[in-house]
């Protein structure tokens, strides 16, 4: 991801890269560091595609120079996403799950159906993924569940994965399954199954361009932001 971040932010005017962390050293164009803390230039905005342990240390560091910072890593846990609220009383923090605008109005749109749906149709979730993706499910795959549970009169119990003989699959339940192969950049797949028909919505990201793309618009967004927690729909709400 930060190849490709740096390949579109070379197609911005208005946008350079100052600086790049990762904790593995690397050649670029631009100076690099290894740990954030240890970085030196003057910049107007973070982006954050890495590991979710590495994070906490971003947020302190963003704190400390009062910088906007968006963080697109997925997999946080809930101790994290604490930090993230923390932070944003002191920065200002964008966070998404995914940073496609594609899945925000998927998740928007899933808002809208759900309560139309909810007395009869079973809902799952399916999510597909490259082989060398760490976490599952998928950020991408809780933020659409999350969607449904926002609609929902009473929110529904995630089951990750299903097996056994002897299983009842109730309404109540919100299956999420996880595939891992290849490089598939991501596809998600929310199932509504009725009496006697079938609902399916489907994002397929063809590459880790749209991520990208997020990305950049969003730290174009947040730039102009001096404190509070963003994230894509509000973003996509105001334009």
């Amino acid at each position: 991801m930060g190849k490709v971040l740096q390949a579109l932010i070379a197609q911005q005017a208005e946008m350079q890269v100052v600086a790049g962390i990762d904790r593995e050293a690397f050649e670029a164009d631009f100076p690099t560091y290894q740990a954030i803390s240890d970085c030196r230039e003057a910049a107007d905005v973070v982006i954050d595609f890495s590991h979710y342990s590495a994070v906490p240390a971003v947020l302190t560091y963003c704190i400390k120079h009062q910088l906007p910072v968006v963080i697109a890593t997925t997999g946080l846990t809930d101790e994290v996403k604490t930090q993230l609220l923390s932070a944003s009383k002191e920065t200002a923090v964008f966070f998404s799950a995914n940073m496609s605008i594609g899945i925000n109005l998927l998740a928007k749109a899933i808002r809208e159906i759900t309560p139309l749906l909810e007395d009869e149709f079973n809902i799952e979730i399916v999510e597909k993924h490259h082989n060398q993706k760490k976490d599952a499910p998928s950020g991408t795959a809780l933020l659409l569940a999350d969607a449904v549970n926002d609609a929902v009169k009473t929110p529904k119990t995630y089951i990750y994965g299903r097996h056994g003989n002897d299983l009842e699959n109730p309404l109540a339940e919100l299956g999420i399954h996880a595939v891992r192969g290849g490089t598939i950049p991501g596809e998600h797949t929310v199932i509504y199954a009725g009496p006697d028909e079938v609902l399916e919505l489907n994002h397929l990201a063809l590459s880790r361009n749209i991520f990208a793309s997020g990305a950049v618009k969003a730290a174009k967004y947040i730039s102009q932001k001096t404190i509070g927690l963003f994230d894509m729909e509000k973003l996509i709400d105001e334009k």
